[in-house]
Parts: structure tokens; C-alpha cells; sequence
């Protein structure tokens, strides 16, 4: 679903599960998940795979000129994927096209996701998403297969 040119701005607090939704976005690409680390302390990493992905995070960033000097805006051109974590500290400087994913705890293992998206780019990759996911319920339970009834696009439980 990733063409390139993509920015996602990532919200949600300690723990709630930013970097492991970027190892999945990791895979998707073709990279290995587990080379994935959280960028904290270096701030940006950049992965290669079908698309050069850049992973950012701006949590010990104190203002939108130490966001500024460490090139985010330079990132949000060309055919890269950018994941920001803790883009909500700095939003003034987001691209206008981006989605934004905000995750929440649910339980100590679970998460709930919610997403936004702003632009053009944005709306055809959450448009996408949502397509998926309908197919995805259709063709699963719980684990388990469905058939759909042929004709009829309603699932039933075999």
C-alpha cells in the first residue's frame, strides 16, 4: 500500500506501541523487523528495503528548531516513507499530506489505533487501509477461515 512520498505521524505515549507499528511497517517492506530499534537517542534511522524508510523520533527534542536543524523537513520529499514518533510535539512542521496514527492502550497487551489523514496522499493510503481491513474481516474469525457465499458478498461462518 506504501508507494513512497508517505508521512506518518505517530502519537501516542510511553509504550503504547509507535515503534512495534513501525517494525510492521518494516516488514511490509521488506525489511527485518527485528534490525528496527527506536531512534530516541539518534533520532532518525533509515532502513532500505522496496523503499527507504526513515524513522524519527522527536521525544527529546525541546524545540521546533532542534526538529528544524536535525533535517526533518528535508525527509518529506521524494519516494522515502517517513514514521515520526512524538510528532505531536511538533506539528507546525508536519507536511500538510500526511496520516496521522494515534495509538492508545487498551489493556497491558492490547492497543486501539486510530487514524486521520490530511491530503491527498494521505486519503488514497487510509483509503487502502480501510479496503484491506474489510477484506481481512471477511476472510477471517477469530483465526478462523470464512466462506463468503458466492453472489450474495456476506460472510457466513463455515
Amino acid at each position: 500500500m506504501l508507494t513512497g512520498g508517505e508521512t506518518l505521524a505517530l502519537f501516542g505515549e510511553l509504550g503504547a506501541g509507535k515503534t512495534a507499528l513501525v517494525r510492521g511497517i518494516a516488514a511490509g517492506l521488506g525489511m527485518p523487523p527485528n534490525q528496527v530499534t527506536s531512534p530516541t537517542f539518534v533520532l532518525i534511522h533509515e532502513y532500505h528495503g522496496r523503499l527507504p524508510l526513515i524513522h524519527m523520533d522527536l521525544y527529546r527534542l525541546q524545540s521546533a528548531a532542534e526538529a528544524e536543524g536535525i533535517g526533518l523537513q528535508e525527509y518529506f520529499y521524494g519516494e522515502t516513507v517517513t514514521a515520526i514518533e512524538w510528532a505531536d510535539k511538533f506539528p507546525e512542521l508536519l507536511p500538510s499530506d500526511r496520516l496521522e496514527l494515534t495509538l492508545q492502550h487498551k489493556t497491558p497487551t492490547t492497543r486501539t489505533a486510530s487514524m486521520l489523514a490530511h491530503g491527498p496522499r494521505a486519503r488514497t493510503l487510509l483509503t487502502a487501509l480501510k479496503q484491506h481491513a474489510r477484506r481481512t474481516r471477511r476472510t477471517t474469525t477469530a483465526g478462523r477461515p470464512r466462506a463468503v457465499a458466492a453472489g450474495k458478498g456476506r460472510p457466513r461462518t463455515s
